[in-house]
């Protein structure tokens, strides 16, 4: 399994998890609102046969005192009292400036009460959910915005601490590796003068193993360049490209049939000449194993409006849909040995140290894989 895979379920089961804490948050907040709906509904029963009662007691005497006690407990439940005809009667909790405008809005709302005040006299008891209510209804979708913020600041938080993280990882295992190859390059260096000394054999095989002890060279560089700014030069994209190609035909497999074509006119590009190098190998020993070392291989160098690209593309064994987007993550690998550190080193170098776009233009299962790269041009 690769990193990518155990972060994606990682993220997937903090994801869930906070949507189980929202809905309970919201269950919990929808049962205290209906509770206290009920609530509310039961002191406006209360209030109303308090009103009844007190009617009755004009004409019949009772404990008055109790009743007016029970009306006057309502302080924050609006309420207006109508006739049979809808005449206002009584309101309470409603300021004298607005009940004009609130009396018909209360009316139509579903809240009502009837009070049967004799067998030929109803009146009617309408009634709105208290401030405290409608903002308790109110808060579970609050509550909610608030813990969609929260998951996204912390998701952003730790993708962001991973990407440190990651970086700073990087830049030291390339700083470490580029520190660890000197050494052997200078003992290679020292041998190499010894058989520039020896027989006309051994100055030859000297030669070719000079070139390869010269790239090693290039690739400490590479390494040691990593995680600070490079140094940036309008370069022919062509020339860049042909060299790598040149360096790369006399070390991969005979079995692999080259076509390179170049159509840019000696376009140049902005960028770092031994970084983009290395990206242009990676590409291509990739294709390379994809192809299980034999197969055809097609570089194409040109201009699309404004950019340069180079597209390389082989025969190999494809990728297929689902993994497309996951080629430059942090992990991924199809190889039994390998960090799947390649593709994703190299689409920093292409887009955040040169300003270009490195990605999969098209891939197919059995068929093969292009993988592209585009310079704005200078």
């Amino acid at each position: 399994m690769d990193i990518y895979s155990v972060r994606k379920k990682s993220i997937i089961a903090f994801v869930v998890v906070a949507i189980a804490v929202v809905a309970f948050f919201m269950f919990y907040s929808s049962r205290l609102v209906k509770k206290l709906t009920e609530q509310e509904r039961e002191r406006m029963e209360l209030w109303a046969e308090a009103t009844r009662r007190l009617i009755e007691s004009d004409s019949e005497g009772g404990d008055v005192d109790f009743m007016l006690s029970v009306i006057e407990a309502n302080h924050n439940i609006p309420v207006v009292l109508t006739d049979d005809k809808g005449q206002l009667l009584q309101y309470r909790n409603i300021s004298e400036d607005e009940i004009d405008e609130r009396f018909a809005e209360i009316l139509a709302g579903d809240r009502s009460i009837p009070i049967e005040i004799s067998e030929n006299e109803m009146q009617y008891l309408y009634y709105q959910d208290s401030d405290l209510l409608r903002r308790l209804a109110v808060f579970p979708y609050v509550q909610t915005g608030v813990m969609i913020v929260f998951v996204l600041t912390v998701y952003f938080a730790v993708a962001a601490t991973k990407r440190a993280e990651q970086n700073k990882v990087w830049v030291g295992l390339s700083k470490e590796t580029a520190h660890q190859l000197g050494t052997p390059i200078s003992s290679l260096i020292a041998w190499l003068d010894i058989l520039h000394e020896g027989n006309a054999e051994e100055k030859a095989l000297a030669a070719e193993m000079e070139a390869d002890v010269s790239r090693l060279s290039v690739v400490a560089s590479r390494f040691s360049k990593i995680g600070s700014p490079p140094d940036l030069s309008a370069e022919p994209l062509a020339d860049t490209v042909g060299a790598t190609v040149a360096y790369m035909k006399r070390r991969v497999s005979s079995s692999v049939e080259w076509n390179v074509t170049d159509t840019s006119a000696g376009v140049k590009v902005e960028i770092s000449r031994p970084l983009t190098e290395w990206v242009i190998e990676c590409i291509i020993k990739n294709a390379v194993d994809a192809m299980n070392g034999k197969g055809s291989l097609t570089v194409d160098v040109g201009t699309d409006g404004k950019d340069a690209y180079v597209e390389i593309t082989d025969t190999g064994q494809g990728i297929p849909s689902n993994r497309v987007k996951r080629v430059f993550k942090p992990g991924y690998t199809t190889k039994e040995r390998g960090w799947g550190l390649g593709l994703t080193l190299a689409k920093r170098i292409i887009e955040d140290y040169q300003h270009g776009r490195i990605f999969v233009k098209r891939s197919q299962p059995g068929v093969g894989t292009t993988i592209r790269i585009e310079l704005p041009t200078v």
